[in-house]
C-alpha cells in the first residue's frame, strides 16, 4: 500500500499546488482533506557503524560472473566501493588479510519463519499461521516477528545470512504479507526492516489448506482454486472502487471504506506486492499461472516446487523463480515425485533457481544445500558453475524479493552485505568467519565481542542455558 498512498498523497498535493489564480480554482478539493492514513510501520533501519574497509588477497566470488583469485574488495560508506585484482583503498582503511579465504555477497533467503516460528518452538512462540480463515490477507508477517528470536543470529554466524523474507505460514490460500528483513540486531522488527523492500503475498496450494479446512471447506483442490478465484474477483471490484473515487475529484464523503484484505490483493493487481507461492506439484503450478493470467498479477517465485523440474520451460517462460530444497521429498503426498537434479534442471532451462530453507536448521547451511544440489546436477549430466551456485544464494533470491538492485552480486554501488568465508562456500567446513552489513562488521568468528546474542539468551543464567 506504501506506492499507493504515496500517489494519493502526490495527487492531493498537485491539486493543492495546481497552476492559475487560486481565486478561480474551485474550492479544494475535497481530497485535498481526505484523511489519508500515513504508511504504517515504515523501516526505522539504520546501518550500524562502519569504517572504510579492504578485503584483500581471498577468492572473490562476485555472484555477476566474476571469480577474482586473491581479489580485492573495497567497502566505504556502506556500499561496495572496488572489486578487482588491484584496488586502491582511501588512507587510514581498515585492511583484512583474507589470504587463503573466499568472500561473497550475503547469502539471502527468500523463505524463512524466523521470529514468527522463534525459538524456543513452544506454542507461545507459534504465531505463523493465521489458521481461522482460508484467506487473511489482512494479516502482516511482521506483527508476528520476534526480534530475539536466537534464530536470527544462528542464520548470521553459521550462514552468513544478511537479508530474509519472513513469511507467515502455509495453511491459508492466502496467508498474509510477508517482509523482508536485514539480519541485524534490533529491538523491533521496523529496525529490521529492509528499506525499500516490497513486501510479499504468500499464497498456497495443495495439501495444507485442504487439511487445514477439511471440515469446513475448502476440502479438495477445486475448492482451493475456487478459493483463490473468489479473493481475487473481490480484489478486483475493491480495486475498481478505489480508482473511481480517485478519478472522480476524491470526494471525502464518498471514500470507500477501507478492508485490509482487499488493500493488500488490490496492491499485487498493482504490481506492487510480489506474489510467493508456496506450490509442489506441477499440474497446480501451471494452474496458478493460470489464475494469475485472469486476474492480471504476476507470481514471483514458486516456493518448496518439488515438481519444477516438469514445468521449468513453463517458469522460464513466464519469468518466475523457483525456490528449492536440494533434497527434500517424501514428507507428503505433493512432495513425492522428486529428483535432487530439480535446481540444476530449472537454471539449465533458464528459469531463476533458488535455494530456500523454510527452517530455522537449513537457513544455517543454505551454502551446503546449494552445494548438493550441484553435485546432484553434475550427476544428471548438467554442470553448473560456482558463479551460477552462488547466484542460488544471492541474486537470484535478491530478485525474487525485488531488491536486487541493492544486493545480491559485489559490484560498486551496491549494498556492502560481505561474508568472508573460512574455506571454499561449497565446502562442508566453510564457515563465515565474518559478515559484514551494509559495510559494517555485524559477526566476527574471533572477536567474541561481535558475536551478536540475542536479549532472550542474555537473560539465561549459565545454568539455566544449560538446561
Amino acid at each position: 500500500m506504501k506506492r499507493a498512498l504515496s500517489a494519493l498523497l502526490l495527487a492531493a498535493a498537485g491539486c493543492a499546488h495546481a497552476g492559475g489564480p487560486s481565486s478561480q480554482q474551485p474550492k479544494p478539493a475535497a481530497s485535498a482533506t481526505v484523511p489519508v492514513p500515513p504508511v504504517p510501520f515504515p523501516s526505522t533501519y539504520h546501518p550500524f557503524r562502519s569504517v572504510p574497509t579492504l578485503i584483500r588477497g581471498a577468492t572473490v566470488m562476485t555472484a555477476a560472473g566474476q571469480v577474482i583469485p586473491n581479489g580485492q574488495v573495497l567497502m566505504v560508506d556502506g556500499k561496495v566501493a572496488a572489486v578487482g585484482q588491484t584496488v586502491n583503498a582511501p588512507a587510514g582503511a581498515t585492511v583484512i588479510d583474507a589470504t587463503g579465504k573466499y568472500v561473497t555477497p550475503g547469502i539471502i533467503d527468500v523463505h524463512s519463519h524466523l521470529g514468527v516460528y522463534a525459538s524456543p518452538g513452544v506454542d507461545a512462540n507459534s504465531d505463523g499461521n493465521e489458521a481461522t480463515n482460508p484467506v487473511t490477507a489482512n494479516v502482516w508477517a511482521e506483527h508476528s516477528v520476534w526480534p530475539q528470536d536466537p534464530g536470527f543470529v544462528r542464520a548470521l554466524e553459521n550462514g552468513g545470512i544478511t537479508s530474509m523474507e519472513i513469511l507467515p505460514g502455509s495453511a491459508n490460500l492466502i496467508g498474509g504479507r510477508s517482509v523482508v528483513l536485514k539480519n541485524v540486531p534490533s529491538r523491533t522488527v521496523q529496525g529490521m526492516k529492509f528499506p525499500g523492500a516490497p513486501y510479499g503475498l504468500k499464497m498456497a496450494c495443495g495439501e495444507n489448506p485442504k487439511r487445514v479446512y477439511a471440515s469446513r471447506g475448502p476440502s479438495t483442490r477445486m475448492g482451493n482454486v475456487a478459493g483463490y478465484r473468489t479473493a481475487w474477483i473481490e480484489a478486483a471490484a475493491y480495486r475498481r472502487k478505489w480508482d473511481d473515487w480517485d478519478a472522480n475529484g476524491r470526494k471525502a464523503s464518498d471514500m470507500p471504506t477501507r478492508d485490509l484484505g482487499l488493500e493488500t490483493l488490490a496492491e499485487v493487481l498493482r504490481g506492487h506486492i510480489l506474489v510467493q507461492n508456496h506450490c509442489y506439484r506441477a499440474d497446480e503450478m501451471a494452474q496458478m499461472i493460470d489464475i494469475s493470467h485472469e486476474f492480471g498479477y504476476h507470481i514471483r517465485s514458486f516456493h518448496h516446487g518439488v515438481e519444477a523440474y516438469k514445468v521449468r520451460d513453463l517458469l522460464a517462460r513466464e519469468g518466475i523463480g523457483a525456490s528449492l530444497w536440494a533434497d527434500w521429498w517424501g514428507f507428503k503426498m505433493e512432495a513425492l515425485d522428486e529428483t535432487n537434479a530439480n535446481l540444476a534442471m530449472v537454471h539449465q532451462a533458464g528459469a531463476r533457481a533458488i535455494v530456500h530453507s523454510d527452517d530455522p536448521g537449513g537457513i544455517q547451511r543454505l551454502n551446503q544445500e546449494a552445494a548438493k544440489a550441484v553435485l546432484a546436477g553434475r550427476q544428471a549430466g548438467i554442470d553448473v558453475s560456482e558463479n551460477d551456485a552462488l547466484r542460488w544464494l544471492t541474486a537470484n533470491p535478491a530478485w525474487a524479493l525485488g531488491i536486487d538492485d541493492k544486493v545480491g552480486t559485489l559490484e560498486p554501488g551496491k549494498q556492502a552485505d560481505v561474508v568472508v568465508w573460512s574455506a571454499n562456500p561449497f565446502s562442508v567446513y566453510a564457515r563465515p568467519e565474518k559478515v559484514y552489513i551494509d559495510g559494517a562488521l555485524i559477526y566476527d568468528r574471533a572477536n567474541p565481542n561481535l558475536h551478536p546474542v540475542s536479549d532472550f539468551e542474555t537473560g539465561l543464567l549459565p545454568a539455566e542455558a544449560a538446561r
